[in-house]
């Protein structure tokens, strides 16, 4: 009992020292994870790795201190479920850092955002000039959401009083020369109707296809192996 308490010290430590340390690096720092699954991911790598390389830690400590990295992860999931006051301080809030066309420098500088790190974000999201936009927003993974000015907007249907269309979803039938089955079974076709489709385009064996992507409503597509020389239908039938 005496090797848990230092344990349980350490490891409560190195939580809030590394959730102090996360906010003090800023949000670009951890993008796509927000800063607890950032520490989260760091701390169970950490506990981990070092289990595999102390011959003085055994199973009874290890497993000491991963259900009490996992109790104090599902504790603090717990409390931003209930309270919601403290999603902001567990989880962060977005922050608008261009508003009405307007970079706000104290924002961004809150954030540790610079202008060369804003600017490639915006080209993540296709925009190359900070003219185009009206708002952005860093959101809390490190991203930054944008809301371009009315001319550089992307027209849509709707604006061009298109009609509406149905849209399906493309089906993988078959991968790297096999058929996927599941998928198969799932949109209620069967592997003879795929042959035929395949023979249709001139393939004779399921071998030659590399790839082939169902979409209902329209003809399979297929590609097959370009990097050999694969035998087509009429191969069968010279």
């Amino acid at each position: 009992m005496s090797n848990y308490l230092p344990m349980l010290f350490e490891t409560l430590f190195g939580f809030f020292t590394l959730f102090i340390l996360t906010k003090i690096l800023g949000k670009t720092q951890i993008s796509q994870l927000t800063a607890f699954d950032f520490i989260s991911a760091l701390i169970l790598g950490e506990l981990v790795g070092n289990a595999l390389f102390d011959e003085k830690a055994g199973i009874p400590e290890i497993a000491f201190v991963i259900i009490l990295w996992g109790g104090l992860l599902y504790f603090t999931e717990i409390i931003s479920q209930k309270f919601k006051g403290t999603r902001a301080l567990l989880e962060g809030s977005p922050s608008i850092i261009i508003y009405n066309g307007k970079l706000i420098r104290d924002t961004m500088k809150k954030n540790k955002l610079d202008i060369n790190q804003l600017q490639n974000l915006l080209r993540g999201k296709d925009v190359f000039s900070i003219q185009e936009v009206e708002y952005a927003v860093l959101e809390t993974n490190g991203t930054v959401s944008v809301l371009k000015k009315s001319p550089f907007q992307t027209p849509n249907k709707s604006d061009m009083q298109i009609a509406p269309q149905h849209v399906a979803l493309a089906i993988t039938l078959i991968n790297d020369g096999e058929i996927i089955y599941d998928n198969l079974i799932e949109n209620n076709l069967t592997e003879e109707w795929l042959k035929d489709e395949l023979r249709k385009q001139k393939y004779a064996r399921i071998e030659d296809v590399f790839y082939a992507e169902y979409t209902k409503g329209k003809k399979l597509f297929v590609l097959p192996f370009v990097n050999r020389d694969h035998e087509r239908y009429e191969d069968y039938h010279d």
